[in-house]
């Protein structure tokens, strides 16, 4: 029997990771990078993220704590820092 598709992991990736006896984190980090690629552009990654990690699901595996990471909050996403104004910092003009 097929299991109907989740908008937030319409391949399938990140549930058959919590199948996976004796899975590591070196696994799940790649099965996350390819789910992550597998979304439309246009979605907020962290969210799906966080409601993936939100479900019943083991607190101690590796995927749910990978999950919890790509969700939580950004600090000081300011944007790119190079040239000079890198170097110097805001205040140099």
């Amino acid at each position: 029997m097929m299991e109907a598709q989740d908008p937030d992991d319409p391949k399938g990736l990140i549930r058959e990771a919590y199948r996976i006896d004796g899975i590591g984190e070196a696994e799940c980090r790649s099965i996350l990078i390819d789910w992550a690629l597998s979304l439309p552009p246009s979605v907020d990654y962290a969210t799906i993220a966080s409601r993936l990690a939100g479900r019943d699901r083991p607190g101690d595996h590796p995927m749910t704590g990978l999950l919890l990471a790509a969700g939580a909050p950004r600090m000081g996403l300011g944007g790119r820092r190079g040239g000079r104004n890198g170097r110097l910092g805001e205040s140099a003009h």
